[in-house]
C-alpha cells in the first residue's frame, strides 16, 4: 500500500517520559488512546513547566521512525528531572492501533496516547507550516514555546541531545 505524504488518518501518541534506564515493556493494556488536534500539541509544548520541549511525530511502519525511537525514550529518561519534556506523536491510521499500542509497550510507553482528530493537511499544518508531512519529523521548542529547531527526517541520540543541552545549558 502507497502511503501519501499526508498521511495523519491515525494514532497519536502525547506525553511526558518519566524514569531512567532501558525501558521495560509494559502491558499492552495499559496504553490508553484518546482524539488530540493540533492545537491540543501545541497547548501541550506551552504548558508550564518544561525548559526544554521535543515533539516527535513518528509511525510504527516508517523505518528510520522505528530506529530512533529507542534513543527518544532514553533521551526523556534521561533529562525528563533537567526540564525535558518530550511529546511522541504516532502517525499511523486507526486501523494500526493494536501495532501502536503494542509498540509502545515494547519500549515501556505507559502514558496516554491518542487519536489525531483533524483532517491530515489540517493537522500538519497546525503543527508548522514548513511541515511538509515527511516522518520522523521532530520540532524542538524552548521553556517559552518558541520553536528552536526542526527537521524532517531521522536523527541519533546524540543530535537529539546535542540541542536539547544547546537550550538546558544556555
Amino acid at each position: 500500500m502507497k502511503r501519501s505524504r499526508w498521511w495523519f488518518t491515525g494514532v497519536v501518541g502525547l506525553t511526558l517520559i518519566v524514569g531512567c534506564g532501558k525501558p521495560e515493556p509494559v502491558p499492552v493494556d495499559s496504553v490508553e488512546v484518546t482524539p488530540v488536534k493540533a492545537q491540543d500539541l501545541l497547548n501541550a509544548v506551552h504548558a508550564p513547566g518544561a525548559k526544554v520541549v521535543l515533539l516527535n511525530v513518528w509511525a510504527t511502519w516508517c523505518g528510520p521512525c522505528r530506529e530512533e525511537f529507542p534513543a527518544l525514550v532514553k533521551l526523556g529518561r534521561t533529562y525528563q528531572g533537567r526540564g525535558l519534556r518530550v511529546i511522541l506523536v504516532s502517525a499511523d491510521a486507526e486501523t494500526e492501533l493494536p501495532n501502536v499500542k503494542t509498540f509502545l509497550a515494547k519500549h515501556g510507553v505507559s502514558f496516554p496516547s491518542h487519536l489525531k482528530a483533524q483532517k491530515d493537511q489540517e493537522f500538519v499544518n497546525g503543527i508548522d507550516l514548513r511541515w511538509s508531512g515527511a516522518l520522523p519529523a521532530t520540532f524542538i521548542y524552548d521553556g517559552s514555546g518558541k520553536l528552536k529547531y526542526f527537521w524532517e527526517g531521522a536523527a541519533n541520540y546524540k543530535e537529539f541531545e546535542q540541542k536539547v543541552l544547546e537550550i538546558l545549558n544556555g
